[in-house]
C-alpha cells in the first residue's frame, strides 16, 4: 500500500507543468536570472579582486588589439569601396565621409568589436571556466577559503564591460583611418577636410549610444561566457560545448540587443 502511494507521488512530481521542454526552458531562465542577481550582489560586496580585474582587462583588451586593429581597418576600407559606386551614380561622392562616419560610429564599430570579442573572449572564458569546473579547481577554491564566483565570474564580467567600450572607440578610430586612406587615394581629400565632415555628421548622442551599447555588449559576452563555463558538464566534451555555446549565444544576444538599441535610439533621436 505504501509502495503504491509512493509511486503515485513520484509520478505526480515528475509530471511536467506545461511540457517538459517548456519547463526546462523556464527553469533555465530562472537559473540565469539567479546567476545575474548573484553577480550584482557579489560585485558590490567586499572584498574586491582589483588585481584579477586588471589582469582580465589586459587579457580582454591588450591581447585583442591586433585582431581588432586588422578587422576595423579592413571594415573601413571595404565599406568605403562598397559605398562609392552607389554615391557616384548621383554625383554625391562628397558625402562619402559623412556616410562612413555615421555607419561606423552608430553600428559597425560596436557590432564588429562585439562579434570579434564574442568569438575570441567569450570562447576563452567559457573554455577556461569549463576546464576549471571539470578538473574541480572551482571546488578546491571554495575549500581554500576563496570565493570562486567573485574571483572568476565578477572579475571577468567587469573586465569585459569596461574593456569592450574602449575597444569599440579604438575600432571606430581605426575604421575611420582606413576609410580616410581609401578616400584620400581616390578623391584626394585632405585629412582636415575628411575629419570636418566626419565630426559634422555625428552627434554626442551617437557617441554616447555607441559607448552605452558597447557596455551592454561587453556585459553580455562576459556573463554568457562565465555562465556557460561555470555550469559546464563534466568531462572534456563539456569544455568544448561550453566554449561553443558561449560564442553562439553571445553573438545571438548581441544581434538582439543591437536591434533593440536601434529602436530605442531611433525613438530618442526622432523625439
Amino acid at each position: 500500500m505504501q509502495s503504491d502511494t509512493t509511486k503515485s507521488t513520484n509520478s505526480t512530481s515528475e509530471r511536467p507543468v506545461v511540457t517538459r521542454r517548456l519547463d526546462n526552458f523556464f527553469l533555465g531562465l530562472a537559473d540565469v536570472a539567479s546567476f545575474i542577481g548573484r553577480f550584482f550582489r557579489e560585485a558590490v560586496m567586499p572584498p574586491y579582486e582589483f588585481k584579477e580585474i586588471i589582469r582580465q582587462c589586459y587579457e580582454v583588451g591588450f591581447r585583442s588589439l591586433l585582431l581588432i586593429s586588422t578587422t576595423g581597418f579592413i571594415t573601413g576600407i571595404v565599406f568605403t569601396n562598397q559605398s562609392r559606386p552607389s554615391l557616384s551614380e548621383f554625383g554625391a561622392t562628397s558625402w562619402l565621409p559623412s556616410l562612413i562616419a555615421i555607419a561606423i560610429v552608430r553600428a559597425l564599430g560596436p557590432l564588429v568589436t562585439a562579434l570579434i570579442a564574442a568569438g575570441k573572449v567569450g570562447s576563452s572564458i567559457g573554455a577556461e571556466l569549463g576546464s576549471m569546473n571539470v578538473t574541480e579547481q572551482i571546488d578546491a577554491m571554495e575549500v581554500s577559503g576563496t570565493d570562486p564566483f567573485k574571483f572568476l565570474v565578477v572579475s571577468r564580467v567587469i573586465a569585459t564591460s569596461f574593456t569592450i567600450p574602449l575597444l569599440t572607440m579604438y575600432t571606430i578610430f581605426v575604421g575611420l583611418l582606413g576609410a580616410y586612406i581609401n578616400v584620400s587615394q581616390n578623391e584626394q581629400t585632405s585629412f582636415v577636410s575628411f575629419m570636418q565632415e566626419v565630426f559634422g555628421a555625428i552627434t554626442y548622442l551617437d557617441i554616447f549610444a555607441s559607448i552605452l551599447k558597447s557596455t551592454v555588449f561587453g556585459f553580455t559576452i562576459g556573463m554568457v561566457g562565465c555562465y556557460k563555463g561555470y555550469h559546464s558538464s563534466k568531462g572534456t566534451e563539456g569544455v568544448g560545448k561550453a566554449a561553443n555555446s558561449a560564442v553562439v549565444t553571445s553573438m545571438f544576444l548581441v544581434f538582439i540587443e543591437e536591434l533593440l538599441s536601434l529602436q530605442i535610439i531611433g525613438a530618442i533621436r526622432g523625439s
